[in-house]
């Protein structure tokens, strides 16, 4: 449908009259030459006299989303000035301007070039102007108007999000809310109902309903359970024009969850429960599970178990598994099927977490009966005592019974037991005991100053089935017997001076015991009988376990008794009385008049111009230097060599060669045979050096061997007895070295310089044959010849 706004821009020729905007500008017929208009701004009134206008504006208005094959006619735009003759021209600027509006020059008519959309821009602000063809000058001042771009329902409505999650609480009361969903339409809210949003749910009753205008959800149906059914889908439908017929709608999705509540109580699926377990089940050890199912999850499903009642409660416990919310049955004592088989149990299961508005519903726990059967097992046997103690005097006779024990098989058989001592606290073997009854007997003598306490450990074993063993621990505490002497608590060696009065005090004495004693010792001291009425000496018993040793005469020599020995007769109380003899030494010594000891050597008074200690020293450090220079000097000689023959290579005589080729010492057994050298006899034919190739093969010259070279041996034993006699040789072992080759060498003599005493001619040819190493030597015997041959 095409809208046609025509706008006549002319001037207001009248009388005066008010003026207001107004939505569209009326044309008049009449242009006067001057004219009075009255303008109307707000309240403000005034009259202006001006000259001819012919332009005068208001907004013009325009469909959004034409869809005909023409332009869109806006309006039309003419000046009193334009006579039709085309001498003046339309020009059109601003929002738009040439490329959405266009404006016929000639005629001032405004199109529209494209589809307007509204809610891209819902206004455009233009200027309008007319000017001359011939001199380009406006004939009217330039002027603005605007173009409105009037609504169509041309949008529906869009939710803010495409799905909503909400959850709501189970058995939740009618009118609960949910969620609020939102939707926007672009629409123009301003102009007619394009905006209004009415809200509709499509799919979800008759749980769930929504608010029209709010788009609030709210739950529309009564205890709604999690348990029967926990998800929703709802569909909520948002239509604008207010949802009269022709509006445009929107549609979203939302996901309701029944969160849980604690509605359900726990329920055991049996009344009845029965487990067995063993009677050598230990404490604490599981013997069987149990559960209660409740429908609901998380904090309200959990369950706390207990044993309510039952001839069992102090027997077994139940502990709740947090993970699988199990009743596990646990042993709390330990059982004996001899003495009870059966044990019967009242379990209880109750949620921990209860809601007070459910109480309603009934007691939120539930019990069952356990039956628990106790199953007989082969027992190891059981000892009277869970330990035992046993005392026993040390000097009790071997293979004397000191105490018994005892072990019964709990089982219904009774099967015989034999018992043993576990030797590994017993390595010693002192202990031993009878397999049949138990008695324990020594084998071995006691000490109990040696060891105090025994403990040895008992084992009884069915003879039937001797896996079957249990062990009891036996402390055995040795009781003391008066069996050992007392003796001096240390050795006695005191002295007395030769000046000394008679009833002098030189020294105190005092016993020990090994003994115990529970009253305490008792000790009496007295001189031996040979010494009693001979001694130089008398002892006094204090009674209170010392003992003083006193001087019988006035005046000791040491001439005549350096020393005296004084026996002494010790005894205690117990019984058996104990004693024993100890013995006192006393020297005699010289003492000043203040009874110090000055010296108690006799030989001091026949040499009584003895050395002093200065004296001494001096002697003894003039020792240790003669030693450390006689050591000093052994040192040295040990350490001088022999010059060599040859100082330096470079005084060597010109018809001497060094060759200096060694071979490869002891480890090289390769090089030669050592044997050959200490029997010349055992020289071969033929026999060449394993360690070389040879370059050239040679018949080596045999010479007549010596059998017995007696100057060689007396060369060596004649060395060999001065190195034996040597003072100053090493004491260890150490290589002699004689270089002495005899007379008559099997090896005979390569010497130059003994060639020259030599007579006649020497045929040096064959050492040409001897290989590279004699190479040189060939070559200088050889030139010898060829000049004496010259």
């Amino acid at each position: 449908m095409r809208t046609y706004h025509c706008f006549w821009l002319l001037l207001w020729v009248g009388q005066h009259h008010q003026s207001s905007s107004s939505p569209l500008s009326k044309r008049t017929s009449g242009f006067p030459v001057k004219e009075k208009v009255l303008e109307v701004s707000g309240n403000n009134r005034k009259e202006l006299n001006r000259s001819k206008r012919s332009w005068m504006w208001n907004q013009f208005f325009l469909l959004e989303e034409y869809t005909g094959s023409d332009y869109q006619y806006v309006g039309k735009l003419h000046s009193d000035q334009d006579k039709g003759d085309g001498s003046l021209k339309y020009i059109l600027s601003g929002d738009g301007a040439g490329d959405l509006f266009i404006i016929n020059e000639n005629t001032g008519d405004i199109q529209a070039t494209k589809r307007l959309d509204r809610e891209e821009k819902p206004v455009y602000i233009l200027r309008a102007q007319a000017i001359n063809r011939k001199t380009g000058k406006p004939v009217e001042p330039e002027s603005e108007f605007i173009i409105k771009i009037h609504d169509i329902n041309d949008n529906e409505p869009m939710f803010t999000k495409d799905v909503y999650n909400a959850s709501v609480p189970e058995m939740s009361d009618v009118g609960t809310f949910v969620v609020q969903v939102t939707a926007t339409d672009a629409d123009d809210p301003t102009y007619g109902n394009s905006a209004k949003v009415v809200y509709s749910i499509l799919q979800g009753q008759p749980y769930f309903s929504v608010e029209s205008e709010t788009g609030i959800i709210k739950t529309a149906l009564l205890n709604m359970d999690r348990e029967n059914r926990e998800q929703y889908q709802v569909v909520i439908q948002a239509k604008d024009m207010g949802g009269q017929m022709g509006g445009l709608s929107g549609t979203t999705t939302v996901n309701i969850t029944l969160t849980d509540v604690n509605d359900n109580p726990p329920r055991f699926p049996q009344s009845t429960y029965q487990f067995k377990t063993p009677e050598s089940a230990l404490p604490d050890s599981p013997i069987g599970k149990i559960k209660a199912n409740d429908a609901d999850v998380g904090e309200n499903a959990k369950i706390e178990y207990s044993i309510t009642e039952g001839d069992g409660s102090d027997m077994f416990g139940i502990i709740t598994d947090k993970d699988t919310q199990e009743g596990i049955i646990t042993v709390k004592k330990a059982l004996d099927f001899e003495k009870k088989r059966l044990y019967t149990l009242k379990v209880e299961a109750t949620n921990t977490h209860v809601e007070a508005r459910f109480l309603y519903l009934g007691p939120f726990k539930d019990s069952a009966t356990v039956r628990i059967l106790v199953e007989d097992v082969d027992e190891p046997p059981v000892f009277s005592r869970p330990a035992y103690i046993i005392e026993v005097k040390e000097d009790a006779q071997i293979n004397s019974v000191i105490g018994t024990v005892s072990a019964q098989d709990p089982d219904g058989a009774k099967n015989p037991v034999k018992y043993s001592v576990d030797r590994h606290t017993d390595m010693d073997r002192v202990f031993n005991i009878n397999s049949g009854n138990g008695s324990i007997f020594t084998s071995k003598p006691l000490d109990r100053e040696t060891v105090l306490w025994h403990n040895i450990t008992i084992i009884a074993a069915e003879i039937n089935n001797p896996k079957q063993s249990s062990r009891v621990p036996v402390f055995i505490k040795v009781l003391d017997v008066n069996d050992n002497a007392p003796e001096f608590a240390m050795f006695y060696e005191t002295f007395v001076c030769e000046n000394a009065k008679a009833e002098q005090l030189i020294q105190t004495l005092s016993a020990v015991d090994k003994d115990d004693s529970f009253g305490g010792h008792q000790f009496s001291f007295s001189l031996a009988p040979e010494a009693a009425s001979s001694s130089n000496f008398t002892l006094q018993d204090n009674r209170d376990n010392t003992a003083g040793i006193f001087t019988r005469k006035n005046r000791y020599s040491r001439h005549e008794m350096s020393m005296y020995l004084l026996p002494v007769v010790i005894s205690d109380n117990d019984y058996p009385i104990q004693s024993s003899t100890e013995t006192v030494t006393i020297r005699v010594c010289a003492c000043d008049h203040r009874g110090k000891m000055l010296s108690c050597n006799a030989e001091a008074l026949i040499h009584p111009t003895g050395l002093s200690t200065g004296a001494l020293i001096a002697i003894l450090l003039c020792i240790i230097i003669l030693l450390v220079t006689v050591v000093l000097f052994a040192a040295l000689r040990r350490q001088r060599k022999k010059e060599p023959l040859i100082i330096s290579k470079e005084d060597i005589r010109d018809n001497i060669v060094s060759y200096n080729d060694e071979g490869g010492g002891e480890e090289d057994t390769q090089a030669f045979d050592i044997g050959t050298l200490r029997n010349p006899e055992a020289i071969e034919d033929n026999k060449l050096r394993r360690d070389i190739v040879p370059e050239t093969l040679f018949m080596p010259r045999r010479t007549a061997a010596v059998r017995d070279n007696t100057d060689v041996r007396d060369f060596i034993n004649q060395r060999l007895k001065e190195n034996d006699i040597d003072p100053t040789a090493p004491p260890y072992d150490s290589l002699a070295t004689y270089a002495y080759e005899g007379n008559g060498s099997v090896a005979e003599s390569l010497s130059s310089l003994e060639s020259v005493t030599t007579d006649g001619d020497q045929d040096y040819d064959y050492l040409s044959d001897w290989g590279p190493r004699f190479k040189k030597l060939a070559d200088m015997y050889g030139a010898v010849d060829s000049d004496k041959d010259s």
